[in-house]
C-alpha cells in the first residue's frame, strides 16, 4: 500500500523531470543561439513526448499521473475501479505542482546564457508556459478541454485494459495530441505542467523576463479539468468499466 508520502515525493520527482525536459525542448526550439533553434512545433511535441515518457517512469511508484487532469479522471473514477480517493487527490496534485516548479527551475538554470542573450520576452515566456496562437478566452478552454479529453479518456479506458501499453503509449498519445491538436493553444493539457513553470516564470530573476501572463493562465487549468470531467461522464454512461471487468472475469 503506498503511502501519501511516497504519493508526494514520486508525483514530485515524476512531474519534475515532466517539466525539465518539455521545458528544455521548447527552451533549445525558442531561445536564441541554442543548437536546436528554430527546429519547429513537431520537434516541441516529441520533445514533450518523451518528457512523459521519462517522468512516467520515475513516478512508477505513485502511478505516474503528472497531472491533476488525470488524478481527476482517477478520483471520480472511484477506488472500487482502481482510482484515487480525495486525500489521495489533494497529495498528487501538491506533488505535480511543486515537482513542475523544480523542474521549470532547472531547466532556466540549464539554459540561463541563452535566456540572458534572447530578446524576445514573449520566448522567454513560452518556455514556460502556454499561451493561444489567437486568443479568445472561450475557444481557448474548449480546445485545451476537447485535447485534454483525448488524455483523460485514454487513461481511464486503457487503465484497466489487459493490453494496457504503458508509459510508451502515453507518450506517443501526447505526440499525437500536440500534432493535432496543439496548434491554437500550446496544449497544456495539464493545470501543473502550466501553472507551476509559470509561478517560476514570476519568480525567477529572468534578464528582460517580461509579464507572465496571469490573464490567460485560468485557461490551462479550467480547460483541462473541464477536459477530465468530460471524459470521466463518457466513461461512466458507456459502462467502459463493466465491459473490461467481464473481459476478465466472463464468468462473474
Amino acid at each position: 500500500m503506498i503511502t501519501n508520502g511516497q504519493i508526494f515525493l514520486y508525483e514530485m520527482l515524476g512531474t519534475g523531470m515532466l517539466i525539465l525536459l518539455g521545458c528544455g525542448v521548447v527552451a533549445n526550439v525558442a531561445l536564441k543561439g541554442t543548437k536546436g533553434n528554430g527546429g519547429g512545433f513537431l520537434l516541441v511535441n516529441f520533445g514533450w513526448g518523451l518528457a512523459v515518457f521519462a517522468g512516467v517512469y520515475v513516478a512508477f511508484k505513485s502511478g505516474g499521473h503528472l497531472n491533476p487532469a488525470v488524478s481527476l479522471g482517477l478520483l471520480l473514477k472511484g477506488t472500487s475501479h482502481g482510482g484515487i480517493d480525495f486525500g489521495q487527490f489533494i497529495v498528487y496534485v501538491c506533488g505535480q505542482l511543486v515537482g513542475a516548479f523544480v523542474g521549470a527551475v532547472l531547466a532556466w538554470v540549464a539554459y540561463k546564457d541563452h535566456f540572458d542573450a534572447e530578446e524576445d520576452p514573449a520566448n522567454k515566456l513560452g518556455v514556460f508556459s502556454t499561451g493561444p496562437a489567437i486568443r479568445n478566452y472561450t475557444w481557448n478552454v474548449i480546445t485545451e478541454a476537447i485535447a485534454t479529453f483525448v488524455l483523460v479518456y485514454w487513461v481511464l479506458v486503457s487503465g484497466g485494459s489487459p493490453s494496457a501499453m504503458g508509459p510508451l503509449a502515453v507518450a506517443l498519445l501526447v505526440v499525437g495530441i500536440g500534432a493535432s491538436l496543439g496548434g491554437p493553444t500550446g496544449y497544456a493539457i495539464n493545470p501543473a505542467r502550466d501553472l507551476g513553470p509559470r509561478i517560476a516564470h514570476f519568480v525567477l530573476p529572468i534578464k528582460g523576463k517580461g509579464d507572465s501572463d496571469w490573464g490567460y493562465s485560468w485557461v490551462p487549468v479550467v480547460g483541462p479539468l473541464i477536459g477530465a470531467v468530460l471524459a470521466w461522464a463518457l466513461w461512466k454512461v458507456t459502462g467502459v468499466q463493466d465491459l473490461l471487468d467481464q473481459v476478465k472475469n466472463p464468468f462473474a
